[in-house]
């Protein structure tokens, strides 16, 4: 949209509004460490730069000529604020990556990141866990995520990397899985007390067959947590099959 001003120049509307926030996303940027990472919540002076800035991104996503897509010469002004101003990865991660940089700007780069507490809170952020998180999942980040972590001292933390990938080996189990171990766990418990009235803490020690280090079947104790798996069938009982349902009642069970 375009207007005459009083002098008879065209002026677009759209324009002087970028213009304005603008004006506010250096403001923004030069109180947190060069960063446009703003919540969508944000605002400075009055002025939603949250909103504003969200806007912006989602445009910044629209492909080149069509309607609503980003013009360049606006690209290229935010990107002389803050160049990460729209980043491929979410806008929540370089928000934290902006303040733990802000933290190692005001340390002089003196930070042992290694040693940072888990609860460690800074500028709002849980900056602790979200460092540890940062460690653990290194190799599995951008390549430009990586380059900006290594910039100011974070880098992979083999045993946490190591701690994770064990974590994501193990194999999901299925409801229907988890059903039958409770169901063996709650056989073997009224077998030897004599009733099914199982208390809300008790863990029923089960005993499995699984392949060892060399191959050969060892026998592995693992304690089920009978009691809170018995109190949630009961709570979801109306989504249990009618066999599963036989199953509980068959070991007397009560509300089965």
């Amino acid at each position: 949209m375009t207007q005459l001003d009083g002098f008879g120049m065209i002026w677009s509307v759209s324009d002087a509004r970028f213009e304005a926030g603008l004006d506010w996303a250096r403001v923004w940027a030069k109180g947190h460490g060069g960063s446009l990472a703003a919540p969508a919540r944000a605002s400075i002076g009055g002025y939603a730069i949250g909103t504003w800035l969200s806007e912006l991104r989602s445009a910044a996503q629209v492909p080149a000529g069509e309607q609503g897509a980003l013009a360049p010469e606006r690209r290229r002004a935010l990107e002389e604020i803050d160049p990460w101003w729209c980043p491929t990865w979410p806008i929540a991660w370089q928000r934290a990556y902006s303040v733990a940089r802000q933290w190692w700007l005001e340390s002089d780069g003196r930070v042992d990141w290694a040693r940072v507490w888990a609860e460690t809170v800074f500028e709002g952020e849980q900056l602790g866990r979200w460092v540890q998180a940062q460690r653990a999942c290194f190799t599995g980040l951008e390549e430009d995520q990586r380059d900006l972590l290594a910039a100011i001292g974070i880098e992979a933390d083999a045993e946490l990397v190591a701690a994770k990938a064990a974590a994501e080996a193990k194999p999901t189990v299925s409801r229907t899985d988890r059903f039958a171990q409770g169901l063996t766990a709650l056989a073997a418990f009224v077998e030897r007390e004599r009733h099914p009235r199982v208390p809300r803490p008790h863990k029923e020690p089960v005993e499995t067959v699984e392949a060892g280090p060399d191959g050969e079947e060892q026998m592995v104790v693992s304690h089920f947590a009978l009691g809170t798996w018995l109190n949630n069938q009961k709570a979801r009982r109306a989504k249990l099959t009618p066999g599963q349902l036989a199953q509980l009642a068959e070991h007397g069970v009560e509300w089965a």
